[in-house]
C-alpha cells in the first residue's frame, strides 16, 4: 500500500506554473488574497507531508555541501531520523544534489528520496543533518516503490504532490496521482514553451496519462475570482484506453 496522493497546484488559465509571470489581477482584486488561497486549500486536506523535486527543495533548503572525509560504507536501506511527529518535506532527489544543514524545511522534517548510486559521503552528511532518507531503486526513479516505503516506514496515509511539471509528470506516468486539486488564477501567461503544471519528459507521441480518466468531484469559486477544481483519477473505460 502507498499513501493517497493529491497533486495540488496553482495555475494560470493556460496551465502555466509560475505566478510571477501571470497577468495582474483586475482592478479591486488583491494579489495577496489570491496567493493565500493556495495554503488555505492545502491545509484542508490534512496531509502528512508534501512532495517536491530537487530544484524546488534546493531553493527552499539553501544548504551547502560539506566535505566528510573517510565516510563509512552505509547500507542502502531506509533511514528514519527523528521525525518527532512533524509533517514530511519529501524531496525527489535521485542524484543527491540537495544540501540541507538541518533536519527541516519550515519546520517540516526532510525526507530525501534517492538513487542507490549516491555516495557514502552524501549519506553521512544527511545523517549529520538529521535528515531521513529512502531509496527509489538504483537510479532513483522507482517512485512507486518509494511511496510504498514512505507508507510502511513512516506510517503516512496522505500526501500532497506540489512539484514542478517534471515531477508531477513522472508521478502521472507511474499512475501515482489519486486526485488533482487545481487552483486557477484569474490570469494568463501566454508564452509558448513555459513550464506547465504537468510536464512529462518523454518520447514524442508518448501519453503519460494513458489508461487514466478524470472525474470532476468539486468546483468552487473563491474570493477574487480564483476557481478551485477537484478531479478524482480513475481507470479509463476499457474502450477508450
Amino acid at each position: 500500500m502507498r499513501p493517497y496522493i493529491i497533486c495540488h497546484m496553482g495555475t494560470s488559465i493556460d496551465g502555466r506554473l509560475h505566478p510571477s509571470r501571470f497577468t495582474m489581477p483586475a482592478a479591486g482584486i488583491s494579489r495577496d488574497v489570491l496567493r493565500r488561497h493556495y495554503e488555505a486549500v492545502a491545509d484542508c486536506f490534512e496531509a502528512e507531508g508534501w512532495i517536491v523535486g530537487r530544484k524546488t527543495i534546493t531553493e527552499m533548503a539553501k544548504g551547502t555541501e560539506r566535505a566528510i572525509a573517510n565516510a563509512p560504507t552505509i547500507a542502502r536501506r531506509p533511514h528514519a531520523a527523528n521525525r518527532n511527529g512533524r509533517k514530511l518535506a519529501i524531496a525527489i532527489d535521485p542524484n543527491g544534489r540537495a544540501h540541507y544543514g538541518k533536519d527541516n524545511i519550515s519546520g517540516d522534517h526532510v525526507l530525501a528520496v534517492l538513487g542507490e548510486q549516491v555516495s557514502d559521503a552524501y549519506l553521512a552528511e544527511l545523517r549529520e543533518d538529521g535528515v531521513s532518507y529512502i531509496f527509489a531503486g538504483p537510479k532513483g526513479n522507482d517512485l512507486s516503490g518509494a511511496m510504498e516505503q514512505i507508507a510502511k516506514v513512516f506510517g503516512v496515509k496522505r500526501l500532497l504532490l506540489e512539484g514542478g511539471g517534471a515531477i508531477n509528470g513522472a508521478f502521472l506516468k507511474q499512475r501515482l496521482i489519486d486526485e488533482f486539486s487545481t487552483l486557477i488564477f484569474p490570469g494568463v501567461d501566454g508564452l509558448a514553451g513555459i513550464q506547465s503544471i504537468v510536464d512529462y519528459h518523454g518520447e514524442d507521441g508518448e501519453r503519460p496519462g494513458a489508461g487514466q480518466a478524470l472525474r470532476l468531484i468539486g468546483c468552487e469559486t473563491l474570493e477574487g475570482g480564483m476557481v478551485w477544481l477537484r478531479h478524482k483519477v480513475e481507470d479509463a473505460p476499457v474502450s477508450e484506453v
